[in-house]
């Protein structure tokens, strides 16, 4: 499309058409489905997606903050561009504009792909799935379990929410440019009967354990339940990341 890639955006174009073809089978489009891409980019998703998308779905829509992009994606006619920042939209907006829950889908900027994860977290009772390309690195946080390095903040304030499965490797070659890291594509599906809790008192609970990941919780959130006259029980001779999701939830709730 004579468009290069501007670093201020993030911006790594997916060429490869066999990691194309098996991130639409991931996402496998159906009937009845609306479908919301974030950043479209040159459209190597957004016109595999229009193909595979049956006649009687809703029109694609896509969410390019790139200008020259937008314009260029908006002279097709068979999709609905909306040109803005994605930490800017409201998907319950766009769910509720649409009558139905929605699909989200994209090749995220890796400079803000937790941004744009946290940003999506409250509209998750109006998705169905997410299915996106990140930093490998990123996906492997968000899909740790308990015990290992990776497990953290990320993972917990995702997993309590969601089902995190890690897809597939790609490897930098598969874009232009080649970013510098590897890439996954993660699928998130939120769980049909979550926990009921504080989302806010969770991120600060959990925020407060990570703190001081090497020392154990007695040092940071010790300090911190003391500090709210927490008078329950809670095993805190141990490291933040050996703490499961299920436990740190159950604490919120017990707060």
């Amino acid at each position: 499309m004579g468009h290069i890639a501007r670093k201020r955006f993030g911006q790594h174009f997916l060429t490869d058409r066999f990691v194309i073809d098996a991130i639409i089978d991931a996402i496998t489009p159906g009937e009845a489905q609306s479908v919301v891409e974030i950043g479209p980019g040159l459209g190597a998703m957004t016109l595999p997606l229009l193909q595979r998308l049956p006649a009687s779905s809703q029109p694609l829509t896509v969410v390019e903050l790139d200008r020259d992009l937008a314009a260029k994606l908006r002279k097709r006619g068979d999709l609905t561009v909306i040109e803005s920042d994605v930490l800017k939209v409201d998907f319950a907006a766009l769910a509720q504009e649409r009558g139905r829950k929605i699909r989200v889908v994209g090749n995220l900027p890796y400079n803000i792909s937790s941004p744009i994860l946290f940003h999506l977290l409250p509209f998750v009772d109006h998705i169905v799935d997410q299915t996106f390309m990140l930093q490998k690195e990123v996906v492997d946080r968000m899909a740790a379990g308990p015990g290992g390095k990776e497990y953290g903040r990320l993972s917990v304030m995702l997993q309590w929410r969601y089902d995190v499965e890690a897809l597939f490797d790609v490897p930098p070659e598969a874009f232009d440019p080649p970013p510098r890291v590897d890439s996954a594509i993660v699928r998130m599906t939120p769980h049909s009967q979550p926990a009921m809790l504080d989302e806010a008192l969770l991120s600060e609970l959990v925020a407060s354990a990570f703190s001081q990941r090497r020392k154990l919780l007695r040092h940071s959130l010790g300090r911190w339940l003391e500090a709210r006259g927490y008078q329950g029980q809670f095993d805190l001779q141990r490291r933040a990341e050996e703490v499961p999701v299920a436990e740190f939830v159950a604490l919120a709730q017990s707060l």
